[in-house]
């Protein structure tokens, strides 16, 4: 498998993990109907993380971008 495949493959799958926290979060702060404190930080938690695997996911697409072109 070529290098452009592997990263395929990881930008597949960090798409779906920022989908999965995309949707962990929003059941998160649907919840959260009584506005806790605790519930906001889990939430907020959360979303932190999706920041993260979507920065991971658009550094992937550019590698794999970069990757392929040649």
């Amino acid at each position: 498998m070529t290098l452009a495949g592997v990263l395929f493959v990881l930008v597949i799958l960090s798409g779906l993990a920022t989908l999965g926290m995309l949707f962990a979060g929003l059941i998160s702060m649907s919840r959260n109907v009584e506005g806790s404190v605790e519930g906001g930080r889990r939430s907020n938690h959360l979303m932190w993380w999706r920041v993260r695997l979507q920065f991971l996911t658009i550094i992937l697409i550019l590698l794999w971008y970069v990757a392929s072109r040649s």
